[in-house]
């Protein structure tokens, strides 16, 4: 079947798209988007892997479900169109960056396409989800799907480092060879994780930068 997706992974994914399991879930998701509002805007359901050919990737930062507000997911974790106030999630992942790194955000701006576009794939564990209903498109496929994407990354690419926050993100570790990438595990940048000490102070930012810069990798910038 034909997914409209970056060429350097629809080399990579050409199994998955054409396999039963996929061909149901896209099945489903044309049947969600015609009779429900979901999200992201279906051209943008692929945004991690058009934003970041994976000749580029050099950072993971793996997120479970899109955000179910409105006009909030633009396929790319953790990010908000621009104009939309801020999640709770982001807010904590930007006070963190500051404090790590040593610099404020001076816009509202929370779209993260700046940080896809220098290699950082923002990859949500589901990729699309219906308007106000939390994990509404779990368990239909999309966790299989980015599952392999996890591990074609771990095949495929060096020195890549893996941001994994909270106990789901680090369920992911098993697909990850620690062997030749750097996985970085903290809490949840969420309210909930961040406030009971296991997010802030992580320095993950600078860490990552660090190992970047040790393999001739350009940093990744931070800023918006």
């Amino acid at each position: 079947m034909s997914v409209k997706i970056d060429e350097s992974w629809k080399r990579l994914l050409e199994s998955e798209f054409n396999s039963e399991y996929f061909k149901k879930l896209i099945s489903f998701i044309k049947e969600e988007y015609s009779v429900f509002k979901c999200y992201p805007k279906g051209p943008e359901i692929f945004n991690a892997f058009d934003f970041c050919p994976i000749d580029n990737l050099k950072v993971v930062i793996i997120g479970q479900d899109p955000y179910h507000g409105v006009n909030q997911a633009n396929g790319l974790c953790f990010s908000v169109n621009k104009g939309i106030s801020h999640p709770p999630s982001l807010i904590n992942i930007f006070k963190e960056i500051e404090d790590d790194l040593n610099f404020k955000f001076e816009n509202s701006n929370g779209d993260l396409s700046k940080w896809a576009n220098q290699g950082v794939m923002l990859l949500n564990a589901t990729l699309s989800v219906r308007e106000g209903f939390a994990g509404s498109h779990q368990n239909r496929g999309w966790e299989i799907f980015t599952d392999k994407v996890i591990e074609i990354i771990s095949n495929e690419t060096n020195n890549t480092v893996f941001l994994l926050w909270g106990s789901f993100a680090k369920q992911k570790r098993k697909l990850i060879d620690a062997s030749k990438h750097n996985i970085l595990e903290s809490g949840h940048p969420s309210p909930l994780s961040a406030n009971r000490g296991y997010w802030f102070g992580n320095k993950h930012f600078s860490k990552c930068n660090e190992y970047l810069d040790s393999y001739g990798k350009k940093k990744i910038d931070w800023s918006l």
